[in-house]
């Protein structure tokens, strides 16, 4: 299974690739703090994520008998072993 959330790859999901959602909730901190000082909220920007993490469980992958490429394993921000 491939999932767009970190949490799912550490319960057992095979790669997970999606936004890092602490920098998410940090940004909407940010949202937050220019609405509360007085920014209208039509005229602040919607944004995009910038931050994704790449996550492979490597356990799931070995009871898959799955071979995962050793560049795969080198972007891959958390391996799960």
């Amino acid at each position: 299974m491939m999932t767009g959330r970190r949490d799912s790859t550490e319960l057992g999901g095979l790669i997970s690739y999606g936004p890092n959602f602490p920098d998410l909730w940090r940004r909407a901190g940010d949202y937050v703090d220019k609405i509360l000082r007085g920014a209208k909220p039509a005229d602040i920007p919607v944004e995009q994520p910038t931050k994704f993490d790449l996550a492979i469980n490597m356990t799931t992958a070995m009871a898959l008998s799955l071979t995962v490429p050793q560049a795969l394993l080198a972007r891959a921000d958390e391996v799960i072993e």
